[in-house]
């Protein structure tokens, strides 16, 4: 751990390097995609509908629960994170493990919100792209979304059915 990141944390690693790469990857990829997007002469849409907001919103809702706390999906996160503990509605809580970069992937890996910003910037490139098929790929997660609620409801009305 460096002076910095040992003030900083106050005894409690915090992985500023890494913080910091993955910021930088972040920012180089929008980069990238900007450029080459430009030179292609994409064009972006002058303004984005309500509802496209909407649809974008919900679906990376639910891409970054489905990356950061879905069973399923653990194996991705597995190399860098370790299992806390169970959650709710088949989630798990699972935790960055290790130093440095491969701690500040797993930090990132395991919080929803965290992931949310990069699920967007991949689904709004995919809108700015190919706005077809990004809606399309919005839709489909939105529509998971509607069933989880749906099974949500189900459950609860099953729950008092029998109390």
């Amino acid at each position: 751990m460096t002076d910095v990141e040992q003030r900083y944390a106050d005894g409690e690693e915090t992985p500023l390097l890494g913080y910091a790469a993955l910021a930088t990857t972040f920012a180089a990829g929008a980069g990238a995609f900007t450029v080459t997007a430009w030179r292609r002469g994409v064009r972006l849409p002058d303004s984005v509908p309500a509802w496209d907001v909407v649809l974008l919103g919900t679906a990376t809702f639910k891409a970054s629960r489905l990356l950061t706390k879905d069973k399923v999906t653990s194996f991705l996160r597995a190399p860098f994170t370790h299992r806390q503990r169970e959650g709710n509605a088949n989630e798990v809580m699972d935790a960055g493990r290790g130093t440095g970069l491969r701690r500040a992937v797993g930090d990132l890996i395991s919080c929803p919100f965290c992931t949310s910003a990069w699920v967007a910037g991949g689904l709004v490139g995919t809108y700015a792209v190919a706005p077809r098929a990004g809606r399309l790929v919005c839709a489909g997660l939105s529509a998971v979304v509607v069933s989880d609620w749906l099974q949500y409801a189900w459950s609860l009305t099953a729950q008092k059915a029998e109390a």
